[in-house]
């Protein structure tokens, strides 16, 4: 891949969907993470109003800090970019007080980390609509179209998708040309919605390197029975992750009404 090449194509997307949709700049929630430090870079140089949106839950302090290095480096680059906190950890604690009480569960837990994913969605969008922005998404190829790696209505929940159809290991790339600061480059993967330390790789059982071979590997039509030991284990991860997961990646299905009744 020709990063400067794939960059440069990207910024003049951006730029003439904005144009095309009559808008005035874009929205991202910056996490401290790789993707959307990639989007917020992409987005800050087609010159457009890019609004950076923080909304710590209960958030890690190490990836508070790196978002708020990234953002501070934006402002550095670029005087189109502004900033904004929202500290939405009140907001879902009153959630989970006026919710119904249920017993902890790893279910409920997750159930909880897509909450926290809706209340940053419904933020932006907030913002989104004050401004005449679009939000732009921050999910990477495997995460979107490989594992389904997100959340329904969540950080899934946005009006374009800048690096969708890149891997995860071309982010990296994109993201090195952009010069995005190291301390997000050589970050581990995380989501952050469950306040601990967990990664992505522990989430998912297997690591971005594996998934995009696993993509590879289906695309070319292999079966779990093609391989043998990791390799077999790492495609049948994504085999059935991209199974359950398709209701994410497939349009809203529509009970159409025959015409006859």
């Amino acid at each position: 891949m020709n990063a400067q090449k794939v960059t440069e194509h990207i910024i003049r997307w951006l730029k003439t969907y904005a144009e095309n949709a009559g808008v005035k700049g874009f929205v991202i929630g910056v996490s401290g993470g790789i993707d959307s430090a990639a989007t917020s870079t992409l987005c800050a140089a087609t010159g457009f109003p890019t609004l950076c949106v923080e909304m710590p839950i209960h958030q890690a302090p190490n990836q508070v800090t790196r978002a708020e290095a990234h953002i501070a480096q934006l402002k550095d680059r670029y005087a189109n970019v502004s900033s904004v906190r929202v500290d939405l950890t009140n907001s879902f604690d009153n959630f989970i007080n006026v919710v119904p009480e249920v017993a902890s569960s790893e279910q409920v837990a997750l159930s909880l980390a897509n909450t926290r994913a809706r209340l940053r969605m419904t933020t932006l969008y907030y913002f989104a609509g004050l401004h005449n922005y679009l939000v732009a998404g921050t999910g990477n190829k495997v995460e979107d179209f490989g594992v389904g790696f997100y959340t329904k209505y969540g950080d899934g929940g946005v009006d374009l998708s800048p690096i969708a159809d890149l891997m995860k290991s071309e982010v990296y790339e994109i993201a090195a040309f952009l010069k995005v600061p190291k301390v997000i480059q050589e970050a581990q993967p995380t989501d952050g919605l469950f306040g601990d330390s967990r990664t992505d790789e522990d989430q998912i059982g297997a690591s971005y390197d594996e998934l995009e071979w696993a993509m590879k590997m289906q695309d070319l039509e292999k079966t779990a029975n093609d391989f043998t030991g990791r390799e077999q284990e790492v495609f049948k991860i994504y085999s059935k992750l991209n199974s359950i997961n398709q209701h994410k990646m497939n349009p809203i299905p529509v009970c159409h009404i025959p015409k006859n009744l």
